[in-house]
C-alpha cells in the first residue's frame, strides 16, 4: 500500500463517518429543535454520535492539504500545478454555492446558502496555489501560528459596518446573514481558522516522502504529541477554546465536557484533539492492505462525488421517512433555513444508525464503478475536479 492509499483509507474512514451525522441531522426526531452536544439536555450516546462525527471535517481538510503537497511535488512545482490548485479550488466554491447547497435545501429559488466544508476547502487551495512555491516549512509554520493563534481573534470587536461584518465572516467569524426575509447566507465555515489546517497538512504531507516504518513513527508520534498538549491546555482551561470545561452531574458527563471542544469556528483545543485522533489513524493506516482498508480506499478515491451523492440520498431518505410516517406532500415545505421537515417526522437514534448502515453500504457500488471509470478516463478534465 503506498502513501497516497494511506490518504484514500483514513479519507474513506472518515466519509463513511461523516454520513451518520448527516443521517441524523436531517432524520432524528429531535435534531431541529436540540443541539446534540447542549450538556444540559443531551444524552450521552446523542452526544458521542455527534462528537464523533467532528473528526470528519478537520481531517478532510488536512488530507485535501497533504495531497495537495504530492500533486505540486509529482509535477515538480510546476506553475502548471499551482493553477491546477487554484482551479480545483474555485471549482470546489462553485460546486457549494450549486450542486452542494441544492443537495442541502431541495430548493430551486436557492433561499439558503451555507458556505460549509467545500467552501473551507476550495478557498484553503485558492490560497495553497499562491504559497505552494515557498518552502515547505514556511507554509507549516504559517499554518500553526494560525491554528494556536485565530482564537485571540474573539477578542477583536465586531465590525458594525453590514459590508465589513460579510468580509471578516467569510475569513474569521460565524455568522448568518439575511439581507432580505427570502434569502439567507450563513457562513458556517470561515476561511482563516481551517486554512491553518490545511497549511500544516500541505507540510505534512512531505512526511509520506520518508520512508514506510519511518514515517509511521512520526506520524504516531505526532498525533500522541497533538493529543498530550490537548490533555495539559484542556485541564489549564485557560485558553484555547471559548468554553471552558466544567464538573457536571456525574463523571460521565464531566469527562463529556472536557471533551465538548468548538467546531465553530474550530478552535485550538478543537483542532489538537480531532488532528491528533486522525495523525494516529494515518500511522495505522499506512502500509495497512486488508479488506477493511480495501473497502475503505473505494470511498476515499472518490470524496467529492461521494459528498454529493450522499447528500442527496440523505434528502431523498428524509422525505420517504415523512412520507412513510403519514405526512403528505404538501407537508414537505423547503425554504429559508429549512429542509422541509414537519414538526413531529422523525425516527429514534437506533433507526438513525441502521439507515446510516445501509445508505453507505448502498453507495458502495456506486462509488466503485465511478472510481473505475475516472481512473480509465485520465485524459477527462471534468473528472479531475469531481
Amino acid at each position: 500500500m503506498n502513501r497516497i492509499t494511506t490518504i484514500d483509507v483514513t479519507r474513506g474512514l472518515v466519509m463513511v463517518i461523516m454520513a451518520l451525522d448527516h443521517v441524523r441531522d436531517l432524520l432524528h426526531t429531535s435534531a431541529t429543535t436540540q443541539d446534540p452536544t447542549d450538556l444540559a439536555v443531551t444524552t450521552a450516546p446523542l452526544f458521542l454520535t455527534r462528537w464523533i462525527t467532528h473528526l470528519c471535517a478537520p481531517t478532510f481538510v488536512f488530507l485535501s492539504g497533504m495531497s495537495a503537497y504530492l500533486s505540486v511535488k509529482k509535477q515538480q512545482h510546476s506553475p502548471s500545478s499551482r493553477l491546477f490548485l487554484l482551479k480545483r479550488g474555485l471549482v470546489l466554491i462553485l460546486l457549494e454555492l450549486t450542486l452542494v447547497n441544492f443537495a442541502f435545501w431541495f430548493d430551486i429559488q436557492f433561499r439558503t446558502i451555507l458556505l460549509q466544508v467545500i467552501y473551507a476547502i476550495g478557498g484553503g487551495l485558492v490560497v495553497v496555489s499562491l504559497l505552494a512555491r515557498l518552502p515547505v516549512r514556511w507554509v507549516g509554520s504559517l499554518g500553526l501560528v494560525i491554528i494556536f493563534g485565530h482564537n485571540l481573534l474573539q477578542a477583536v470587536p465586531v465590525p458594525t459596518s453590514h459590508a465589513a461584518r460579510f468580509v471578516e465572516s467569510l475569513f474569521f467569524r460565524v455568522n448568518v446573514f439575511q439581507p432580505s426575509p427570502s434569502f439567507t447566507l450563513i457562513v458556517g465555515y470561515p476561511l482563516l481558522p481551517w486554512l491553518g489546517i490545511m497549511l500544516v497538512g500541505f507540510a505534512g504531507g512531505s512526511l509520506l516522502d520518508q520512508p514506510l516504518v519511518r514515517r509511521k513513527q512520526t506520524l504516531l508520534r505526532l498525533g500522541l504529541a497533538s493529543l498530550g498538549l490537548f490533555l495539559l491546555l484542556r485541564f489549564i482551561n485557560v485558553y484555547g477554546d471559548p468554553v471552558p470545561w466544567s464538573v457536571r452531574k456525574d463523571t460521565l458527563f464531566t469527562m463529556l465536557s472536557f471533551i465538548n471542544v468548538t467546531k465553530y469556528p474550530p478552535s485550538l483545543l478543537y483542532d489538537l484533539l480531532m488532528l491528533g485522533i486522525a495523525l494516529i489513524l494515518l500511522s495505522l493506516a499506512d502500509g495497512a492492505d486488508n479488506a477493511i482498508t480495501r473497502w475503505l480506499t473505494v470511498y476515499g478515491k472518490v470524496p467529492m462525488f461521494y459528498y454529493i451523492i450522499h447528500w442527496y440520498a440523505v434528502h431523498l431518505l428524509m422525505i420517504a421517512m415523512i412520507l412513510i410516517q403519514g405526512y403528505a406532500w404538501h407537508d414537505i415545505r423547503p425554504g429559508t433555513m429549512s429542509f422541509g421537515r414537519p414538526a413531529g417526522a422523525g425516527v429514534e437514534l437506533g433507526l438513525v444508525y441502521l439507515v446510516w448502515g445501509g445508505l453507505v453500504l448502498a453507495l458502495y457500488p456506486l462509488c466503485r464503478w465511478y472510481g473505475r471509470y475516472k481512473a480509465s478516463h485520465p485524459s477527462a478534465v471534468l473528472l479531475r475536479y469531481i
